[in-house]
């Protein structure tokens, strides 16, 4: 009797147990992604992600997990390349004693499918100055926080649909200050992937009151300027070149101003995404609440974008002579 009702429940509990079964969530679009991580990377925990501290630590550990989630191969254990350098403990008393500090670029690579002489490499500073000695917190969500999520959703796109070419992903420590990070990635690159044929680097990417990303770069790789071109033309927002020529006034030159100038400086074409300083640049303000993001999420695609129209023609990059400042009519 005990066995026939054991044998007459199991249909029924199957129907109970396929009820309790919580459906599967829907995956996440790139978009609610990127606000994700653009909101998580600049929230007060990460307490402005200054080189050395807790909150940068904080921040490096996010991007590691989501980086493995995504798939990315690590190019270091971990994804780890670690230096250090000498930091004034008084940074406006240059005689003042100094400080070792320890900084970690995370590394990762995505495998191309058919892959030339040459790498490309794409990165983003995810440092930034911290807190200040009122206690503000400077969250620095268009600097960097924006441009290391758009590194994070340019790299689940490449594992969804990959590269031709291999693709080096470098999220930088200790931009703010130096560029100590591209620094030294550039004298220390990866072995194997010593040929680096073109620099990627996003900076910025999410407040604009315009619209305008400036793609800096094409007047000294004039061979880009067809790719910008061609991006802007499909691009939701307003993809326009520029500050890069060589002028007296350094702040209208963008050529050595971030992690791509170290790259530029070894003869890599390059070019630098990110938009004009603006009221937020450097203030507690530069928060996730205060950044235009429908113009974040079309940045993004547009990085994607202009990844894959280089990576078509990496070999004819990283080939291509460069103009240099002298050749500039007087």
């Amino acid at each position: 009797m005990n066995t026939i009702r054991h044998f007459l429940a199991l249909p029924a509990l199957a129907l109970v147990l396929a009820a309790c079964t919580a459906p599967e969530e829907p995956a996440i679009s790139r978009e609610a992604q990127a606000l994700e991580d653009l909101r998580i990377l600049s929230a007060d925990d990460m307490q402005g992600r200054l080189v050395g501290t807790e909150g940068n630590a904080r921040a490096r550990a996010y991007l590691v997990e989501r980086l493995t989630e995504i798939g990315v191969e690590p190019v270091f254990e971990n994804y780890a390349q670690s230096f250090t350098f000498e930091r004034s403990l008084d940074f406006r008393d240059p005689d003042a004693p100094r400080e070792t500090i320890e900084a970690i670029n995370l590394v990762g690579r995505i495998a191309g499918t058919n892959p030339g002489e040459h790498v490309m490499v794409i990165g983003a500073h995810y440092d930034h100055v911290g807190v200040d000695e009122d206690g503000n917190i400077f969250n620095g969500a268009d600097d960097n926080a924006s441009g290391t999520a758009g590194l994070l959703a340019l790299a689940a796109a490449f594992m969804e649909n990959p590269p031709q070419n291999d693709v080096i992903l470098v999220a930088f420590d200790a931009e703010e200050g130096g560029l100590r990070g591209a620094r030294h990635f550039v004298a220390n690159r990866p072995e194997g992937y010593e040929s680096i044929g073109f620099m990627l680097n996003m900076d910025m990417i999410a407040y604009s009151e315009t619209d305008d990303l400036y793609a800096v770069g094409t007047w000294h790789y004039p061979i880009l300027v067809d790719v910008v071109a061609a991006a802007s033309e499909v691009s939701s927002i307003n993809l326009r070149t520029g500050y890069d020529e060589p002028t007296d006034n350094p702040r209208n030159d963008w050529t050595m101003l971030s992690d791509h100038g170290p790259f530029h400086a070894a003869g890599i074409a390059f070019l630098y995404l990110g938009v004009e300083d603006h009221q937020h640049y450097h203030q507690p303000s530069d928060t996730y609440e205060n950044m235009t993001l429908p113009f974040f999420a079309g940045a993004v695609e547009t990085v994607i974008d202009v990844a894959r129209r280089v990576d078509a023609m990496l070999g004819e990059i990283a080939a291509a002579p460069s103009r240099q400042p002298e050749a500039v009519e007087k």
